[in-house]
């Protein structure tokens, strides 16, 4: 892995959809996310966020498998 590591969207299309995906997720889960920085999220809920994004693309992945 090189060294300039980054969590970049580079499609703008892909980036959009993955903002209203962690929206829709975080809305679901009670957290209120605004537009730009919400660096005041506790860890618990941008970790909540995260971890239901990931179940959500895994089944997502397992259900376009079978």
């Amino acid at each position: 892995m090189n060294g300039n590591r980054s969590n970049r969207v580079e499609v703008p299309e892909a980036k959009a959809a993955m903002d209203r995906f962690k929206t829709e997720v975080a809305s679901e889960l009670g957290v209120n996310l605004k537009d730009g920085y919400n660096g005041d999220l506790t860890s618990r809920e941008a970790g909540s966020i995260g971890g239901e994004m990931v179940r959500r693309m895994i089944k997502a992945q397992e259900e376009s498998m079978k």
